[in-house]
């Protein structure tokens, strides 16, 4: 039996790629998506639409309106609901979430929903006690849930989904089927990562315990196969669209005879993960120079956006907005700068895994500082890492190396955050790659320090 899979959008620039990646390499094969999107202003729709699917727009988001309307414009016997943030396990998802449908007393499926390492402790404890290993069968229990669940059409046709209620339309609707007699079961190997929960709870130290003890079990799930619930994969950095972006004002500065630029455009092709390195630059010497050396210049920034008070968040967005009009949506940016010519091999796809694998906002190289810290204000200096023994210091100050290596979502960047709120930060250690050459008066001290170690940056 055909089936069609809706899936709801508001916004999922982060996770739609993943979700459909997933979805698309399923073994049953005989499918078809339908992306009710209610008016998405991000990167959500044209990332969809580079897969098969038909789109259907809303305005005002009910979930059951969302559900109705993808189910009308859909062919399908049997009915699939996804968030649009949700990644199917495995390529078994959809045949074992549809497969007790053949049961004719069988009104709805709901599979697992499995926490991302990266889930807060609250939403691990209430996906992972509310989700669990057993199958079950309900004939009076009414929880059910469309972040990933199944249906027959011929059942939705009875009994549609309330299209006014702004909540629990699937607990709604798992009502009325029951006054048909019917059942709702639960079928764990159908399983998704999603990374928030359902409930609410004020306890932190409470739900730490809680999330403790189920991170520490390691059971045996369905079929015999070992379920650990601790730290299931992060999407895999491969399968993203991961580019570089390297901003320069001007001319590059000239280490001897060579500029820097050139390092760092080297540097971000070494990268297992980077697809495409671009310069962002206002000059149309630098643009020759960075196609030389196999960057990619497909326009030069206004030179507005190179004033001193304009601060970069502005030129990476900028350049963005200019590749969505080439058709080019990235998942991950990359942003580094000319003037640190030593960073470390290697430094690039760790800060890219740590992103992914830490559930972080961005990734951002940082240097420790534990010596003492003063801030001039108004009224004069005031001591915010007070001179003291590093052993008896319970705090810890880190130096930004935004320019080494920074890392974030193209959402991030279009919504001016670049994911500042909740950033993963990465000391480098290495204090020669720390080093920051801004201006040609340093070139003399660069090029003897390249000299002694045998003129090639891979050795310092």
């Amino acid at each position: 039996m055909k089936v069609s899979i809706i899936i709801r959008t508001k916004n999922e620039e982060r996770w739609i790629s993943s979700c459909l990646e997933s979805v698309f390499n399923q073994q049953f094969d005989d499918f078809e998506v339908i992306l009710v999107d209610n008016r998405s202003d991000d990167a959500t729709v044209a990332k969809a639409e580079k897969y098969p699917v038909k789109l259907v727009s809303i305005d005002n988001f009910r979930p059951g309106l969302a559900i109705n309307e993808g189910i009308r414009a859909s062919t399908g016997e049997i009915l699939v609901c996804l968030s649009g943030h949700c990644i199917p396990v495995n390529n078994d998802w959809l045949k074992n979430l549809v497969a007790p449908l053949c049961d004719e007393k069988v009104a709805g499926v709901y599979g697992r929903q499995q926490p991302m390492s990266f889930t807060t402790d609250r939403d691990k404890r209430d996906l992972l006690t509310t989700f669990g290993l057993d199958p079950k069968v309900q004939k009076r229990d009414t929880f059910f849930h469309n972040a990933n669940s199944a249906f027959r059409r011929d059942i939705w046709e009875r009994f549609q989904f309330d299209e006014s209620t702004p909540h629990i339309e699937d607990r709604l609707w798992a009502r009325e089927v029951f006054t048909a007699d019917m059942e709702i079961h639960y079928e764990p190997r159908a399983s998704v990562f999603h990374y928030h929960g359902i409930h609410q709870d004020d306890n932190p130290q409470r739900r730490r315990n809680i999330v403790q003890i189920l991170e520490s079990l390691s059971e045996d799930g369905v079929d015999g196969a070992s379920h650990r619930v601790a730290h299931p994969s992060a999407p895999d950095p491969k399968d993203l669209q991961v580019i570089a972006l390297i901003p320069i004002r001007g001319e590059s500065i000239l280490i001897g005879n060579k500029p820097m630029l050139t390092y760092t455009i080297e540097q971000a092709k070494k990268s297992k993960f980077i697809d495409r390195v671009f310069v962002l630059t206002d000059s149309q010497e630098t643009a020759e120079l960075a196609k030389a050396n196999g960057a990619e210049v497909p326009f030069l920034r206004p030179k507005e956006l190179s004033r001193k008070f304009v601060a970069i968040s502005e030129v990476l967005k900028f350049g963005l907005e200019e590749f969505r009009q080439w058709g080019l949506y990235p998942d991950l940016c990359v942003m580094l700068e000319e003037t640190y010519p030593f960073r470390p091999p290697g430094l690039i796809d760790d800060l890219i895994i740590r992103l992914i694998r830490e559930g972080s906002n961005c990734a951002i190289a940082v240097k420790a500082e534990e010596r003492s810290i003063w801030v001039k204000r108004k009224n004069g200096l005031e001591t915010i890492n007070p001179l003291m023994p590093r052993s008896l210091k319970t705090e810890s100050f880190y130096v930004s190396l935004f320019g080494l290596g920074f890392v974030t979502y193209a959402a991030h960047i279009h919504d001016g955050s670049l994911g500042m709120s909740k950033p993963y930060l990465y000391p480098v250690d290495n204090l020669i790659a720390t080093l920051e050459v801004n201006n040609v008066r340093q070139d003399s001290c660069v090029s003897d320090l390249l000299h002694v170690c045998g003129n090639s940056l891979d050795t310092v």
